[in-house]
């Protein structure tokens, strides 16, 4: 079931005041009553962006693909793992909390993308809707919806794309042996650094 929006507000909110109690040290926010959308297993992503001058940098992005935690705890781990992104050098610090941008996407169950043959896998994906997981028995790679629509890819960048975040060959998709399964998320973002919070409407294309 959707959610609502301020179900998505409670939800930015919870990160928000999660990241600062890890950043700064202090007790972590109480979990959100054991009832509702928060009590529900969902697959969820934190990501984080610092804002300079109207441009936005991915600071950290962790998350669960599977629907294996209650909502409300799935955020508060994912978050402190967030601002903990081992791809970046430092763990976010207290004087860049004020340019934080947070962003929370809940996922719906993955589900195998089908298709008549394995070069026709990118037309199956619907742009600015479907994240993308491509995986094998050794590695997986996610990709969410919104990175295809903010970096102006076509459906088959994506894909490969995928392939490469899993570390595999950017042309692994044409393999047998290679699973690729699309999944939606509802998205809310605060839209400045601490500021309002809106759910986040992406065209679809393809």
């Amino acid at each position: 079931m959707p959610l609502t929006m301020a179900e998505g507000r409670a939800a930015v909110a919870l990160a928000r005041e999660t990241l600062e109690a890890q950043v700064r040290g202090s007790r972590p926010p109480p979990p959100p009553p054991d009832s509702g959308v928060f009590s529900e297993k969902r697959g969820v992503f934190v990501t984080l962006s610092t804002e300079r001058g109207g441009t936005r940098a991915l600071r950290g992005c962790i998350g669960y693909p599977e629907a294996i935690k209650p909502l409300g705890r799935a955020i508060r781990e994912v978050t402190a793992f967030a601002s903990e992104d081992p791809r970046f050098p430092a763990p976010v610090s207290a004087e860049e909390l004020g340019r934080i941008v947070v962003e929370v996407s809940v996922l719906t169950a993955p589900r195998d993308v089908s298709a008549p043959s394995r070069r026709d896998l990118p037309s199956k994906i619907r742009l600015g809707a479907d994240g993308l997981i491509v995986s094998n028995q050794y590695a997986s790679g996610l990709l969410l919806p919104q990175v295809a629509t903010e970096q102006g890819w076509d459906q088959e960048t994506f894909i490969s794309e995928a392939c490469a975040k899993a570390g595999l060959s950017m042309d692994a998709w044409l393999r047998e042996g290679t699973r690729v399964q699309v999944f939606q998320a509802e998205i809310f973002a605060e839209t400045s650094p601490g500021g309002r919070v809106e759910r986040v409407e992406q065209a679809i294309r393809g």
